[in-house]
């Protein structure tokens, strides 16, 4: 092992044992398997973390859409995308399902995604989360918050299924997810077996200040732009404390160092892709509870000059009717959409041979 390797696993077991847990962002079996080895208790995917999959591993997955499309001759590519999907998340989920079984079911969740397509129908999305959620007993459904995307969340947590709302990059967004969901566990047979989550996507408020930025020239010091991300975070995870939410902040969509090293908490999880908590083992940090810590002052007053900032840091920056309009949410849904037609398109590929 090189001392690269040592440092890396050092750190993210450091964190580990301050009581932070993490996820592997992307269901891709090899890093997957090296995450688990490494700590990780969970894992995520989403049309376009499935199409990367496949394409980083096609010795391994290009052999199973070939009999997929063998032995289903009259499904459409969608059909034979979705059996594709199906396959690489039930597979990753069994690499998952000691620390499920260890934990009695509190952790070893790998999430699946209803069709992005649909982030407009309640009734679909209900439908699709159930399907999914029926593949292994460790799935956990990915549900935009969108208006509709919430009356599903509370629909499946209804039903017993556990959730991880995405598409989510405000307070607003995570105290009307939190609320679907508590919502739905008031109507559930077994509530306390069921462990939600919900995502902010930290990386993206970033991209969208940076879009606002570039296009609007606030004059502010550009550093302050990293940290718009983490103050939604620390915010939400304040009002989610004071309110006993069942459902664990999740954060996601890394771009640097500090959406690591400065959201560092007991009560909340980290999804990081593979390459960026490879490496974070290579920064001289010693890992810290840093959730706590507020953010500088001087920052924030750089950040509410943005009024999408204060759309995303204000509880009532935002109703569910607005969520969709949200920059941030149509760049995401779009590249969501985008890569589950990119998806198809391989699909299509193989078929017209």
């Amino acid at each position: 092992m090189s001392d690269t390797q040592t440092v890396s696993q050092n750190n993210m077991n450091r964190m580990q044992a301050l009581g932070a847990d993490w996820w592997n962002d992307s269901c891709d079996i090899t890093e997957l398997s090296d995450a688990v080895a490494t700590g990780a208790v969970g894992a995520t995917s989403n049309p376009v973390i499935v199409a990367a999959a496949v394409a980083q591993d096609p010795d391994r997955w290009i052999p199973v859409l070939e009999k997929l499309i063998a032995d289903n001759p009259s499904d459409s590519e969608e059909d034979i995308a979705w059996k594709l999907i199906e396959r690489v998340g039930t597979d990753a989920s069994k690499l998952l399902l000691p620390t499920y079984e260890a934990t009695n079911g509190q952790k070893g969740h790998l999430c699946l995604q209803v069709n992005p397509k649909e982030y407009r129908n309640a009734e679909r999305m209900l439908e699709h989360g159930k399907h999914l959620a029926s593949l292994a007993p460790n799935i956990a459904i990915k549900a935009p918050a969108t208006k509709p995307g919430l009356e599903a969340v509370e629909e499946m947590t209804a039903a017993g299924v556990r959730v991880n709302v995405t598409v989510s990059f405000s307070v607003a967004q995570a105290v009307a997810a939190a609320e679907a969901i508590e919502r739905g566990l008031k109507q559930a047979e077994t509530p306390d077996a069921n462990f939600p989550y919900v995502t902010i996507m930290i990386g993206r408020v970033d991209d969208q200040l940076k879009r606002t930025h570039q296009s609007q020239g606030i004059d502010i010091n550009p550093e302050s732009l990293e940290w718009g991300g983490i103050a939604v975070f620390k915010h939400a995870t304040q009002i989610f404390r004071q309110r006993c939410y069942k459902g664990t902040l999740l954060a996601a969509a890394y771009r640097n160092q500090i959406h690591w090293s400065e959201i560092i908490g007991t009560d909340v999880l980290q999804s990081i892709p593979y390459d960026w908590w490879k490496g974070y083992h290579n920064v001289d940090i010693e890992p810290r509870l840093s959730l706590d810590e507020p953010v500088d002052e001087s920052i924030l007053n750089d950040l509410n000059q943005f009024p999408d900032f204060k759309q995303a840091y204000d509880e009532d920056g935002m109703q569910p009717e607005e969520f969709v309009h949200y920059d941030a949410s149509i760049h995401t849904i779009n590249q969501f959409i985008e890569g589950y037609e990119g998806l198809l398109k391989t699909v299509r590929d193989k078929m017209l041979i």
